[in-house]
């Protein structure tokens, strides 16, 4: 579980994030929502350290990021597997090797060891046995997701953090990406944070949903909840298509 309280972030004098507050529970998908400019990517990088907050804490079960040490800070970052919105694998190795690399840098494990984890993972994301020697340019883009799916639970991460992980993918495939996500989070209990534009996604999975507005928190709820949402301004990003204005007047009139 990660706590948010009160987190307010500016650059330059201009408040990026205001009086943020929420809570993202352990074994759910969490998503965080909103226009471009409205603070997600800020957000995600003071959840992970990337930037300082000016004021306020970030909880991880029960440890405070905002005042650890660089050595504490590296240690609870082993407890983080990443998402990259372009997979990010190395060009240079074979699938299994691009999974077995946060195991070769961060574990203690033997080769064997590291090579039945990646295995492992590879299986679970349903990457078949003759693609391990493949390098990353040989398979699909999905494929290439799934791999990178691979590569960031193969630390049995606690927390798992993913950004745009629909980016540049078909509609089939994004779905089929959206149910591992969702399956893995509960199957491995993890604390799952998402930054998504993908509409699809969020009312497929987002099981808890933060929606940021120029940098304030206007809505957070689940995606059930949305659908009877009181706020002009996540309407007008949510339910923009003709589709899902038609979507959402139907339900409201049952």
């Amino acid at each position: 579980m990660i706590e948010i309280n009160h987190l307010t972030k500016s650059f330059d004098g201009t408040v990026v994030l205001d009086d943020i507050s929420t809570v993202f529970e352990s074994g759910t998908t969490n998503m965080i929502i909103g226009q471009s400019g409205s603070g997600k990517t800020v957000l995600m990088k003071n959840v992970i350290g990337l930037f300082q907050p000016d004021s306020g804490t970030i909880i991880y079960d029960g440890r405070d990021l905002t005042n650890m040490s660089n050595k504490q800070l590296m240690m609870l970052r082993r407890e983080m597997g990443m998402l990259f919105q372009g997979s990010a694998l190395f060009d240079s190795q074979t699938v299994l090797e691009n999974v077995m690399y946060p195991l070769e840098m961060f574990s203690d494990m033997s080769n064997d060891e590291m090579r039945e984890r990646a295995i492992f993972c590879l299986r679970r994301v349903d990457i078949p046995e003759r693609a391990f020697t493949l390098m990353p340019s040989e398979i699909s883009g999905g494929m290439q997701k799934r791999v990178a799916i691979a590569r960031a639970i193969s630390m049995n991460p606690k927390y798992l953090f993913c950004d745009e992980p629909n980016s540049g993918l078909d509609p089939k495939t994004s779905l089929i990406i959206d149910q591992l996500i969702y399956e893995i989070t509960k199957e491995f209990n993890i604390t799952t944070i998402i930054n998504s534009h993908d509409m699809n996604q969020i009312m497929e999975i987002g099981d808890h949903i933060v929606f940021l507005y120029h940098g304030h928190l206007l809505w957070q709820g689940t995606n059930e909840d949305i659908f009877h949402a009181d706020c002009e301004e996540l309407d007008n990003l949510v339910f923009a298509s003709k589709l899902y204005k038609r979507i959402k007047k139907s339900i409201n009139q049952k």
